[in-house]
């Protein structure tokens, strides 16, 4: 009878173990899946302040009658459609994401408006105008710094989700892989300023 006790409890024992081992893993792989949303929302903090800063940018822009209206306008939609955008991730854990291709628009359209802003030397000694673009560039390194830091967590979950033999657990409970942000196509380019012709 004995026995019988002591086996039961050697079996039991045995599967507190690997429960605690299993559970131990997937609580891991929780922290980090939140980590990554929690790291995803810094980013979104700062494309809103990078939003709530373009209207002034704009706003000062418009004040000065020779500026291009083409580029304002096509400013503020971009802007609108990035503040609709949403995010979500796919089956394959890579992203269908339209806030991040928004926001690509959007940086591509900034950088031509501050090519053209080059133009306007009264527009750029401006204390309004140079105050908005501080402020639009400490914003853009913000959105720099926290798109690294993203990718640094997505690369520790998607590594350790991965691996064996969270990689197993991992496919059980359907945690999938996130993707990183990518440096846009043609982003290796300067943008072009020509020299005022006036």
């Amino acid at each position: 009878m004995k026995t019988v006790y002591i086996v039961l409890l050697a079996i039991l024992g045995f599967f507190l173990i690997i429960f605690l081992w299993v559970k131990g893993i997937y609580n891991n792989i929780v922290t980090q899946d939140e980590a990554v949303t929690a790291q995803w929302h810094q980013v979104e903090t700062q494309y809103q302040r990078r939003m709530d800063l373009i209207p002034n940018l704009v706003t000062v822009a418009q004040n000065y009658a020779n500026f291009e209206k083409a580029t304002l306008t096509e400013v503020t939609q971009l802007r609108a459609s990035a503040g609709q955008a949403n995010v979500t991730w796919n089956a394959q854990g890579s992203t269908v994401d339209q806030k991040i291709q928004a926001s690509q628009q959007m940086e591509s359209t900034l950088s031509r408006l501050l090519v053209i802003i080059e133009k306007y030397p009264d527009l750029k000694a401006g204390e309004q105008f140079s105050k908005v673009m501080t402020e639009l560039e400490g914003t853009e390194n913000r959105v720099s710094f926290e798109r690294h830091k993203f990718n640094d967590v997505a690369q520790d979950y998607n590594t350790y989700i991965r691996r064996f033999p969270q990689n197993i657990f991992a496919g059980m409970f359907n945690f999938q892989t996130r993707a990183y942000f990518e440096a846009d196509q043609g982003a290796s380019k300067a943008p072009v300023i020509q020299p005022n012709k006036e």
